[in-house]
């Protein structure tokens, strides 16, 4: 019998190490781009402070759909990108995140991103520094864990999980690239082998490439680590959008990019197969990225209810692949979720 309920609040390596399924949270710029909170461009976070109700909102609404992480808004929020604004912004986001976590008994991640400065200037000094900076306040604030994300050249991911590991917890890192690896097209295998030994507790893809994309990723990085004789947790945060047509740079470079690609969002059946895909290629932190709305980790978190014992909150208002149709008094319509499901 599957149950609503939420679990209890262990560390993330404690949840995989035992096995346990880890859903993560969504995108948080381009939905709150839509609702009229972040502007395009830089994509920086200002919304932490300018409107703290819509950041709390979505995390709230992340965390009812079965979110176990809540990852910090803190996107480019770095000294580079934001000048003085940079470190309150951070302060900000790691007390939404955890006044909504405690709420729920979910994990908070401390998260950073590559910085604007690697493409022009490969200086590891000044961007180890940066990282530094944004470290220092998730270790005032006291996150659970930390996520380096959003990746193009492994070489400044190293560098990344190199200064998040001197805070002694746990490391997540996930690069933005697609089957032909990173802009120096490095493989992702490599990729993968490359980030472990740097110290990754977990490793994995985000953002940029759609769901079957990421997990044809993922499918490599973990061959690269079985070939290399390498063990470590996988992680996948994929986009919400389909992009099969989209080429080693990923959705960017699509003409939809940014305001156009609402006909691409993946439907929440698509995001339960994504989900079921994902823990059958051995993948134990499933969440996404730009485009992922609350109830596509709905949809999540609903799949992959059979393995983790419970159902979402959110739940409490929707059945399982269409399942509330039940009720409705048109029998065609009544019909669809065995059409859905694939029954």
């Amino acid at each position: 019998m599957i149950k609503l309920c939420i679990p209890g609040c262990e560390g993330i390596l404690d949840r995989l190490d035992s096995g346990e399924l880890v859903v993560g949270d969504g995108g948080f710029l381009f939905a709150l781009e839509k609702r009229g909170f972040v502007k395009a461009g830089l994509w920086t976070p200002e919304a932490v402070i300018e409107h703290p109700s819509a950041v709390r909102q979505l995390h709230t609404e992340f965390l009812r759909a079965g979110a176990d992480v809540l990852q910090t808004f803190t996107f480019s929020a770095t000294e580079d990108n934001m000048d003085a604004k940079w470190e309150d912004i951070n302060a900000a986001a790691c007390d939404l995140a955890r006044e909504v976590a405690d709420g729920g008994d979910a994990l908070v991640a401390g998260g950073l991103c590559q910085t604007s400065l690697y493409k022009y200037h490969k200086d590891e000094t000044k961007i180890k520094s940066l990282f530094r900076l944004q470290l220092e306040v998730f270790a005032r604030k006291n996150v659970d864990f930390l996520i380096a994300e959003y990746f193009e050249h492994v070489e400044e991911a190293v560098w990344a999980v190199e200064v998040l590991r001197e805070l002694g917890k746990p490391v997540a890192v996930t690069m933005r690239i697609g089957p032909e690896g990173d802009m120096h097209s490095m493989p992702p295998g490599e990729c993968a082998v490359k980030l472990v030994q740097a110290g990754a507790d977990i490793i994995g893809v985000n953002c940029r490439f759609g769901p079957w994309t990421s997990l044809q990723t993922i499918k490599l990085m973990k061959e690269g680590l079985r070939d290399s004789g390498l063990k470590v947790h996988l992680m996948v945060q994929c986009l919400g959008f389909h992009t099969p047509d989209c080429g080693k740079g990923g959705f960017v470079d699509l003409p939809e990019y940014p305001f156009g690609l609402e006909p691409r969002v993946a439907t929440r059946w698509d995001i339960q197969k994504y989900a079921r895909e994902a823990y059958n290629l051995g993948v134990k932190y499933i969440g996404g990225c730009c485009g992922f709305e609350p109830y596509h980790i709905r949809a999540i978190a609903e799949e992959l209810a059979p393995e983790r014992g419970f159902l979402p909150p959110a739940s409490e208002k929707h059945g399982s692949w269409g399942s509330g149709l039940d009720m409705h008094t048109k029998p065609w319509i009544r019909a669809r979720p065995q059409v859905l499901s694939g029954e």
